[in-house]
């Protein structure tokens, strides 16, 4: 019969820092009332027997607290019926399991969330699961992360342990099962309580979306069987070293704690292999005893690598990962097993001279170019899904993705690591997790168990992130840095941890006593701004480190709109700008559209419609997001206060949102995805709405030379009024800019219209286009008051006059395509197309066809999603061609002919067949 470790206050300190062994406890179970007689499918997961063999629990069945009698020595033990019961994936919210099973409509259209009954999810639930034991010598472990917000812990009918333990989303915990497992079939329950952020440290969706009634309670990582021999062997990773700047060798110092669960004195050999080194040592343990393990290069000189493979960034470099395989043996047998993945590279995040934070990636500058991730509002894995965002995110030539809390589960960072985004994971704000210091906003005030459950949560994503090389940060505060107190839990856990890249004291403009200033800025704004206030260096533009910030609103294209909303609620979108949309947020400030429906308007004319609504907005989109990329590029070298970081807030959304998004639901794309990529293409030419000056900018990794730069002003009706060309141009790379020429003052051009365009070339030296930009602007600018700049938004007191783009000409386009088929590379693949369109202005006037659009879709002309296409929403003049491709799924065709459907600014739809 086991004991129970010390506790403190109801908790296991030592096991919420450290991941040590809990043993049985007794935990009184309430009654509820008689439970439903119908049965959920069973599912039982069978063990593995191999020493050092992690078996994750394939699947739950889950009810009701409020509809189960039975005690919960009953509901735990094995031949339970759980009559009524509802299955649940193996990470799986409540809600998430109930919507899988039909119990509730889509969430994501219309107000269906709100016929959800909250109530449901104000007491407990419980998640009941069956696993088969062969061998039941072997030691077994129980080993879990990820309940939300806290759980009673039942194995066989015997309490294990209870929610004063287990709490806080992202604790760690291992229970040694040893003598309560049996041969066959065995059972482990949760009793998961209800989860509030306010007041619990889990997570929340603060004024991202309308958050789940549930408020995402369940288990949503793995929970692992994990068995061995007498010696355990935990914690094991490598600390790496590159040397800089020359990079030519790296030292590998490779950690591990064994520990001795036996009653007797053990003598196990660690031994393994740290990518090309191999090491080896023996410990002698005595009964319970624990020790770490450390190689080194000073014991094993074959873990100091020459000429080692060094993992970089996506545009900056290949991706290599080692790997780390350990096995200790007791008396020649295998006892336990450790493998892990590393990369070897060097992050630092030194303050420049004005004070901002500025990332060095193996001694390189790096301007941060990201966005914030979200994850699925039910908080459900898709390995797929979750991919074809990161690809979206590359293809959009960003670098870097934020999770402020909710941090993903380790395939995401596995993918990161894969394809060479970095991610700067952190706490979120305005909640329980800032509750001590973040004065009148959301969040409780911690006692002295939060503490614990804090420094625990720190030590366990230490843990579990320091080995990926796309993490290059942890920001231990968001909104707020937090106190010495928290702040010095957080220090040490990260510091018992090996914790080797800097840590980020806030996102905002904030400090803390031991990790100093952020040397980020939270300014904003987070609502409608025109497009030249990204370049004016103030409050949220270009200079410095911003760690959240847009212009609010990104309305999804027509085909994604009318997947969410009802007929009802798409007229009110277009029709009152005062109405609150239910698919914004929760938040007060951000219910409505009434900023950016004004901006709207102001700039482009009321809209006639929806179809009109829509396309207006795809339009102010691309100009705004665009703008926002390219200020921070060109300020990225500057002598005074250049830009070294830049989140557009947010990267994607976790439902079927109106704001803060790059990408919708769907994956389907609009102005505001194509704006990004065309502001953050590898050789890039822009024009700066504050000077009027043509730059180039390269984001390649070396110089580029040879360019010629050209700007041509156009009247609406495609009339020329003004033309420019720079020869000879050459820029370094790395980021750099140059200034090709000066635009000049729109009163100084002869006969310019109110609202004009402007196309900007940039060719090779063999005549290549490489970069083609095109802006729509305005003798009238926007005029910003800053000196009522809210922390959200700063206001605009005269717009842009662009209403002339109504009057263009309707344009003539016409798109021929071919479409290859690669085959798939394994039986559950469906393999890989790639459709080549030709599009032409076919036009024999000069009016030019202003971001043309080239959707591919299927079936009933739905979109095919996810698609990768080389360029989109393109300008072409008369007689001007553009080749396209766009890469994607076969399967996602569904059996259909691909086809494509084209439309613009000022050409009308039309759809023609993809070959």
């Amino acid at each position: 019969m086991f004991h129970r470790l010390a506790l403190v206050h109801g908790r296991t300190a030592a096991l919420a820092l450290l991941g040590l062994v809990l043993t049985l406890a007794a935990v009184p179970s309430p009654a509820a009332p008689t439970p439903r007689t119908a049965h959920a499918p069973r599912t039982v997961t069978t063990v593995a027997d191999s020493p050092g063999s992690v078996t994750a629990l394939t699947g739950y069945a889950i009810q009701s607290t409020a509809k189960v009698t039975d005690p919960a020595a009953t509901v735990a033990s094995p031949g339970y019926a759980a009559a009524g019961w509802y299955p649940a994936g193996s990470r799986s919210t409540v809600l998430a399991a109930l919507l899988a099973a039909g119990v509730h409509p889509d969430p994501f259209y219309s107000t269906r969330q709100k016929l959800i009954p909250a109530a449901d999810f104000t007491v407990p639930w419980w998640y009941r699961s069956d696993f088969v034991v062969g061998d039941p010598t072997a030691r077994t472990y129980l080993d879990f992360s990820g309940v939300v917000s806290a759980a009673d812990v039942f194995v066989n009918g015997r309490a294990i342990a209870d929610a004063s333990t287990v709490a806080g989303a992202y604790t760690r915990h291992e229970f040694d099962l040893t003598e309560i497992v049996k041969a066959g079939t065995n059972t482990v329950a949760f009793r998961i309580r209800p989860n509030d952020p306010r007041k619990h440290l889990t997570m929340g969706w603060l004024d991202w979306i309308q958050p789940p009634p549930d408020e995402n309670m369940g288990i949503v990582r793995d929970v692992t069987l994990r068995r061995g021999g007498p010696v355990a062997l935990r914690d094991a990773h490598v600390v790496t070293g590159l040397a800089m700047p020359s990079m030519d060798s790296a030292d590998l110092t490779v950690k591990a704690r064994v520990r001795n669960d036996s009653a007797a004195t053990v003598t196990t050999t660690v031994a393994g292999t740290a990518g090309p080194a191999a090491v080896s040592r023996s410990v002698t343990l005595a009964p319970h005893e624990t020790r770490t393990v450390v190689f080194s290069p000073a014991d094993h000189p074959a873990l100091r690598l020459a000429s080692p493979r060094v993992w970089w960034p996506a545009a900056m470099g290949e991706q290599p990962l080692y790997g780390l395989d350990l096995t200790a043996t007791v008396d020649g047998t295998p006892s336990d097993t450790a493998r892990a993945a590393f990369g070897i590279r060097d992050v630092r995040a030194p303050l420049n001279a004005d004070g901002a934070r500025q990332y060095r990636i193996n001694g390189r500058p790096l301007l941060v170019k990201g966005g914030g991730w979200s994850p699925d509002a039910f908080l459900r894995w898709d390995r797929t899904y979750v991919e074809d965002r990161l690809k979206y995110a590359l293809d959009l030539g960003l670098n870097t993705l934020r999770l402020e809390g909710h941090l993903e589960p380790d395939e995401f960072f596995d993918l990161a690591d894969r394809y060479g985004i970095l991610t700067l994971p952190g706490w979120e704000c305005c909640d329980k997790w800032e509750g001590e210091v973040n004065g009148s906003e959301a969040g409780e005030g911690w006692d002295t168990p939060d503490f614990l459950v804090a420094q625990a949560s720190m030590a366990a994503e230490a843990a579990r992130l320091r080995h990926h090389p796309s993490v290059i940060s942890f920001l231990i505060g968001s909104d707020f840095a937090p106190n010495e107190e928290i702040e010095q839990g957080y220090v040490d856990a990260l510091e018992a941890a090996d914790w080797s890249v800097p840590v980020v004291p806030a996102a905002s403009d904030d400090s803390a006593p031991v990790t100093g200033s952020s040397g980020m800025k939270m300014t904003g704004p987070y609502d409608w701004v025109p497009p030249g206030y990204w370049y004016n260096k103030r409050e949220g533009g270009a200079t410095g480190f911003n760690s959240e910030t847009s212009a609010g609103p990104d309305v999804p294209t027509l085909d994604t709109l009318r997947r969410m909303m009802s007929p009802a609620e798409l007229e009110t979108l277009w029709k009152n700008p005062s109405a609150a949309q239910y698919h914004r947020s929760p938040s007060a400030t951000f219910a409505t559209l009434r900023l950016y429906d004004a901006a709207l308007a102001g700039r482009y004319g009321p809209p006639t419609g929806l179809e009109d609504y829509v396309r207006k907005a795809q339009l102010a989109q691309y100009e705004n997001v665009r703008a926002q990329f390219e200020a921070y590029a060109r300020h990225a070298k500057d002598a005074a206060d250049p830009s070294t970081g830049v989140i557009y807030w947010m990267f994607n959304s976790g439902w079927t949102s109106l704001h803060w998004q790059l990408l919708d639901r769907y994956l389907d794309q609009g102005g505001a995805y194509f704006g990004a990529k065309k502001a953050n293409e590898p050789l890039h030419i822009q024009y700066g709405y504050d000077n009027r000056a043509v730059t180039v900018v390269n984001n390649r990794t070396s110089e580029a030379a040879g360019l010629t730069a050209r700007v041509t002003l156009f009247n609406t009706d495609g009339t020329q009024k003004y033309d420019r060309t720079a020869t000879g141009l050459s820029v370094a790379g790395g980021g750099a800019s140059g200034t090709a020429l000066t635009v000049p003052a729109p009163a100084s051009v002869p006969g310019l219209s109110t609202a004009y365009l402007a196309r900007l070339l940039l060719t090779d030296a063999a005549g290549r286009e490489v970069s083609r930009n095109v802006y729509w602007l305005s003798t009238k600018a926007d005029v910003l008051d800053y000196a009522r700049t809210d922390w959200y938004y700063t206001p605009t007191t005269a717009y842009a006059d662009l209403k002339g783009l109504n009057s263009m000409g309707r344009a003539t386009v016409t798109a021929t395509a071919s479409t290859t088929t690669e085959p798939a590379d394994g039986p559950d693949a469906s393999g890989t197309s790639t459709t080549t369109v030709i599009v032409r202005n076919t036009g024999t006037g000069s009016t030019p066809a202003l971001l043309t659009d080239v959707h591919l879709v299927g079936a009933q002309d739905a979109p095919v999603l996810p698609v990768r296409w080389s360029d989109n929403q393109i300008s072409l003049w008369p007689g001007e061609s553009a080749t396209l491709t766009a890469t994607y799924r076969t399967g996602d065709l569904h059996g259909a002919a691909p086809r494509l459907r084209i439309s613009g600014w000022n050409t009308p739809t039309t759809t023609v067949p993809a070959g």
